[in-house]
């Protein structure tokens, strides 16, 4: 378990070209990029998303994870939230780590459990710069363009995220000011999970 640490911008217009960007007071690294698709789970009755818990299954062209996040605290675009992430060796869960999560009830509850299914699927592109600050702290930059997609209907995902790896959350902000005096970005307090339920109920309710 970590304490993922995480702000959250969008991109208000027009395409993000991450070799353009310079964070004074960093080094930056090579881009990387990887397409990234995630499967969100819950009960017919959200059952998960209700109790604070989101459940995923995630490719990244290589490997799957399994993921496990509580809704945790958002101001300001600053997401804080406990994760805990396995890697697998298939696409199905692994029940024994899921039982050593919030998600603990729910897997020893064998009816319950066999309710869980697939509510809708993230699909994007990531591209990846690790900046570096001169107190060692690190930061991952992501930006991703790609959709979210429930039933019959999709909406676009278009944001740039800031992840502490290590250091000091301050650099955040910090990170968040140069980029949005530079480019058409606003901090979010919407997670790709968040505005995927909001399309599951607008699908529901057609």
């Amino acid at each position: 378990m970590v304490l993922e640490q995480e702000l959250k911008l969008s991109v208000l217009e027009g395409e993000i070209t991450l070799k353009d960007i310079s964070i004074e007071g960093y080094q930056q690294s090579e881009i990387t990029s990887q397409r990234l698709i995630s499967t969100y789970f819950d009960t017919p009755n959200q059952t998960l998303i209700e109790s604070g818990v989101g459940l995923r299954l995630r490719f990244d062209g290589s490997h799957w994870f399994q993921t496990v996040k509580e809704a945790g605290q958002v101001k300001n675009g600053l997401h804080q939230r406990q994760e805990w992430e396995h890697a697998l060796e298939t696409k199905a869960f692994d029940e024994t780590l899921l039982a050593l999560t919030p998600l603990k009830a729910l897997i020893e509850d064998k009816v319950m459990w066999a309710r869980v299914s697939p509510v809708f699927t993230t699909d994007f592109i990531r591209q990846t710069i690790v900046l570096r600050s001169q107190d060692q702290s690190e930061i991952e930059l992501a930006y991703d363009k790609g959709s979210i997609h429930a039933g019959d209907k999709t909406i676009s995902i278009h944001e740039i995220e800031l992840e502490l790896k290590t250091g000091d959350v301050n650099h955040l902000q910090q990170i968040a000011v140069q980029l949005v005096s530079k480019l058409p970005l606003k901090t979010t307090n919407s997670s790709k999970a968040q505005k995927g339920y909001a399309l599951v109920l607008k699908s529901n309710c057609q």
